[in-house]
């Protein structure tokens, strides 16, 4: 076979595969270590479940019913470092918890949030109260029969942005970033991998392979023998308009032990999931009509309006790439993470990473490096993403309002909820697109609902959108907004506008 040349201007020191939360977050943490660093993603960054999640930076209340104790308490610990990191993209929410009558009782949940509020270095985030709900706002949408609840805090993220972001800082460090640039071979030679593209042939001292539920097929291709086996887990939101005007979110229980959220969506709408269906190989990713009646029927459970199939205006699913520990029902599989390096005497290394939970990227993206910087120097820097914030973060938790006031005060011409949308995307990155703007037209075409070319140029420039997909459901969740003349009026502008 014909070699490579190798000197060191044309070696990365890693390559990771895969372009979700896990991989644009090891990318990240090794380039701002030193690293020389490549991201290769076969379609857009966070197409797959990395953008199809619940959206959610929570300890994972029910997981203490499954004993998952360590993976709790280090979830509830990242949640104020992802708060303070990225302010812009991640803001507390506080969660509604009805106790419902012969389900688990009320000193069962009040002890689980006592655990949850005790054991995960909570500093800012509110405590657990206790309420009546025939007094409190949430209780207004819900049937009468529910009086009493719990209310308790967690996070909520742009679970795209977040990865988009991570890409962004982990270019700003050095790292090279290709999207649509799918591996088509992977293969040892001697002391290093190479690695077919479309867009040409790489080498990289080592692998991190964060393909998510495509890792075992990575490994397949590298002629590697997976030492831990996967089990796929289908997860499917509905979207419905609005069902409540106040901002608190909701975690119900159903009788089958199961739970499930309904949480303020888009400012127009409301979110509703998970479902947990084992997914099969071959199978479309898409809600089947069973969890969507599911998803309706156990809202209609609580809310005095019944949420029905015609209610639902869009639906997404995710599959998560969950660690089988043999667990029987897939909502008791492990959402933990764990790793596979090879051994020393194969040669160039390769890092697998199996399962994980968007609100553990950042410790799993840390504990990745580690593990591969015994074998490669230039990893072994100081841990140092805890504490600098994402592109766009740099300002204090509580400080978004001030943003959003300073931006209208600097862009007149703009309305707060268009706004709030730019400081709650790009942060004190907004400023940069819209530039010496004046006026609407200033930022050039105008697609709808504040979309303007200015935001779309700076999309394709800095952040790899590359069709009106990317832009209207993973960049920004437009899509929900702009009709479908305003779709293809977005269309048509990539038809013109070339891609770099």
């Amino acid at each position: 076979m014909e070699q490579l040349p190798h000197p060191d201007a044309s070696m990365f020191d890693v390559a990771v595969i895969g372009g979700g939360v896990n991989g644009t977050g090891i990318a990240r943490d090794a380039a701002g270590r030193g690293a020389r660093v490549l991201l290769l993603e076969a379609q857009d960054l966070a197409s797959g479940t990395s953008s199809n999640s619940s959206k959610l930076i929570h300890g994972g209340l029910r997981y203490l019913e499954h004993y998952e104790f360590g993976l709790v308490r280090e979830a509830l610990g990242e949640r104020e470092i992802l708060w303070a990191i990225a302010p812009h993209i991640i803001w507390p929410m506080r969660f509604v918890l009805p106790w419902v009558k012969g389900l688990r009782p009320r000193w069962m949940l009040r002890l689980g949030l006592f655990l949850y509020d005790h054991i995960g270095m909570r500093k800012l985030l509110l405590a657990t109260e206790t309420i009546r709900l025939d007094r409190h706002p949430a209780g207004k949408p819900l049937k009468p029969e529910f009086r009493h609840g719990f209310v308790y805090s967690d996070g909520w993220v742009d679970d795209a942005r977040l990865v988009v972001l991570n890409a962004r800082d982990a270019a700003d460090r050095g790292a090279e970033v290709h999207t649509r640039c799918p591996m088509t071979k992977l293969e040892r030679v001697y002391d290093h991998w190479r690695i077919d593209t479309p867009k040409g042939v790489f080498a990289a001292r080592s692998i991190i392979n964060a393909a998510g539920p495509s890792v075992l097929s990575v490994l397949g291709r590298s002629g590697e023998q997976p030492k831990q086996s996967i089990r796929l887990v289908r997860g499917s939101h509905i979207v419905v308009r609005k069902l409540f005007d106040h901002p608190f979110p909701y975690f119900f229980q159903l009788p089958d032990g199961r739970i499930f959220f309904a949480i303020p969506y888009e400012q127009d709408f409301t979110l509703i999931g998970t479902t947990d269906r084992d997914q099969q190989a071959g199978e479309p990713i898409v809600a089947s009509e069973e969890e969507i009646a599911y998803l309706c029927e156990g809202a209609s459970r609580f809310f005095a309006k019944p949420v029905t199939p015609a209610d639902v205006v869009w639906t997404y699913s995710g599959v998560r790439p969950l660690v089988d520990d043999g667990s029987g029902k897939p909502e008791a599989a492990t959402r933990g993470y764990r790793f596979d390096l090879t051994a020393e005497n194969e040669g160039a290394p390769m890092l697998s990473v199996f399962g994980g939970k968007i609100t553990t990227f950042r410790t799993l993206s840390q504990e990745a490096v580690d593990k591969l910087a015994s074998r490669i120097p230039a990893l072994r820097g100081d841990h140092w993403t805890h504490a600098s914030p994402l592109p766009g973060g740099d300002f204090h938790v509580d400080e978004a309002p001030l943003q959003i006031a300073d931006l209208r005060k600097r862009y007149p011409f703009l309305e707060q909820g268009w706004a709030e949308r730019l400081v709650r995307s790009y942060g004190t990155i907004a400023a940069r697109f819209l530039g010496e703007a004046k006026t609407l037209a200033d930022c050039g075409e105008h697609f709808g609902h504040g979309l303007t070319e200015a935001e779309v140029r700076h999309l394709m420039a800095n952040e790899w959108a590359m069709t009106a997909e990317d832009i209207l459901w993973r960049r920004t969740k437009l899509g929900l907004h702009l009709s479908s003349e305003q779709q293809a009026a977005l269309e048509r502008y990539f038809q013109k506008e070339p891609v770099a």
